[in-house]
């Protein structure tokens, strides 16, 4: 074990699925689709009227939640994975209802007193203890909403809901990554494990957002357990997965570096800089766009302590700028993201960048094209070079020019709040 709960019952009076033959005492399956199929609905409808009718459900929550307990036994995955994405929002209720709706919490915090009510803490353990014995399931959807509905609780309630079942949690989510979960074993027996894009699971992605979960929740308290889930996601990062896999394990590098930050300086020379160089220099555009944010996030976290690898991300992000973004929406994002990598490098260590080759380079493919939530780095990373009267960049005001022009302009997609820095900032190019 790195860091289960038994489930006991059954569906109630809703479950007939199962007949017992009077003369021969032995049990006949029978499928019933349509009763199946309101039994999901009527599941349904109960996690719907938790999420949207507020702190005004939280009277039922036992009651109903003695009847979600029954259905995680069904036989019927149809039931178990309904139940798997119902459950989560049993929490939102007594949220609304203690919380104003929003639990206050600080990333990584435990020895802070619990900012959960009672109430909150009862049913959000409750929940997690459900949703971990759906982690076991055999059925994949099941699975995965039950790994889905995990990441949603602890990311509404915090450090303090994952605390307790923390140790489960992780092994839960390291075994699904490794694929020796009762999910994945079953496939291996039937052969049902093939090397191409259709290995990209749902379980696999949902196993692997959800670390991205606890590291949000856990902060620098997620690094004493990155021995042991770098190379088991590093593995879908390797050049004979398929792309979604790739793509999957340098998102999820990013993520960590993000939550992480100085936290995972250790593993930067024999992780993230080689994942992040290999995936500049992958055939598939979405690889190359999720190294070119994990590269830039490390040099933004970790700022002076990798000036020395800044030429060999500059290299790799070299043919990213030839890119031509009119050939589609994958090419333009890529594109934009190599320009935001190179603007986190500027503001980490503006020194360590050779301004004079790359900043005209990193000029021409602004504004942003198709990734806009990356506007606030770049307009930061040009203001911030006017205001430190940066020669480099007074020598380019022509340019900046028209790209403040283009990024004010009617229609632009740049934050308005942003438009206004510009606006102020536009009498120093005249």
């Amino acid at each position: 074990m790195l860091f289960t709960t038994p489930q006991a019952g059954t569906f109630g009076s809703l479950d007939d699925s199962d007949d017992e033959d009077e003369d021969g005492g032995n049990y006949v399956l029978h499928v019933r689709t349509a009763l199946l199929e309101v039994k999901k609905g009527a599941i349904t409808a109960i996690g719907e009227l938790a999420a949207h009718t507020g702190a005004d459900f939280s009277p039922y929550l036992e009651s109903v939640m003695e009847v979600l307990h029954k259905a995680t036994s069904n036989w019927h995955p149809l039931i178990k994975s309904e139940v798997a994405d119902a459950l989560p929002n049993m929490v939102i209720p007594s949220v609304a209802a203690y919380h104003n709706g929003e639990t206050q919490w600080t990333k990584g915090d435990v020895a802070c007193a619990n900012p959960m009510s009672p109430h909150t803490t009862a049913i959000v353990s409750a929940v997690l203890k459900e949703l971990i014995g759906l982690t076991k399931d055999d059925d994949k959807t099941t699975v995965a909403k039950a790994c889905e509905g995990i990441q949603s609780v602890i990311e509404l309630c915090g450090p303090h809901s994952l605390l307790p079942v923390a140790n489960e949690c992780l092994t839960c989510a390291h075994a699904l990554l490794t694929k020796i979960a009762p999910c994945q074993v079953s496939d291996e027996f039937l052969g049902e494990a093939p090397e191409d894009d259709d290995d990209h699971d749902v379980v696999t992605q949902a196993a692997c957002d959800l670390v991205g979960g606890f590291c949000r929740v856990m902060g620098e308290q997620f690094t004493q357990y990155l021995p042991q889930f770098l190379p088991a996601v590093c593995e879908y990062a390797k050049s004979s997965r398929p792309t979604r896999d790739r793509s999957m394990a340098i998102g999820w590098l990013s993520e960590v570096a993000q939550e992480l930050e100085g936290g995972m300086f250790d593993y930067w020379q024999t992780v993230f800089l080689p994942a992040s160089l290999a995936g500049l220099g992958d055939p598939s555009e979405e690889v190359k766009r999720n190294a070119a944010f994990c590269a830039g996030i490390c040099c933004e976290v970790l700022k002076e302590r990798v000036v020395g690898d800044y030429q060999q991300i500059l290299q790799g992000l070299e043919p990213l700028f030839g890119m031509d973004s009119s050939a589609g929406d994958s090419f333009a994002a890529c594109v934009d993201n190599a320009a935001a990598c190179v603007a986190r490098m500027i503001l980490a260590q503006p020194s360590s960048v050779p301004m004079s080759q790359v900043l005209p380079a990193f000029l021409r493919l602004l504004p942003l094209k198709t990734d806009m939530t990356e506007n606030e780095t770049i307009y930061n990373c040009l203001l911030g070079l006017l205001q430190m009267g940066h020669p480099e960049a007074l020598a380019q005001k022509a340019e900046l020019q028209r790209i403040f022009t283009e990024a004010v302009s009617p229609g632009s997609n740049v934050e308005e709040e942003i438009q206004i820095k510009l606006k102020q900032a536009a009498p120093a190019l005249q």
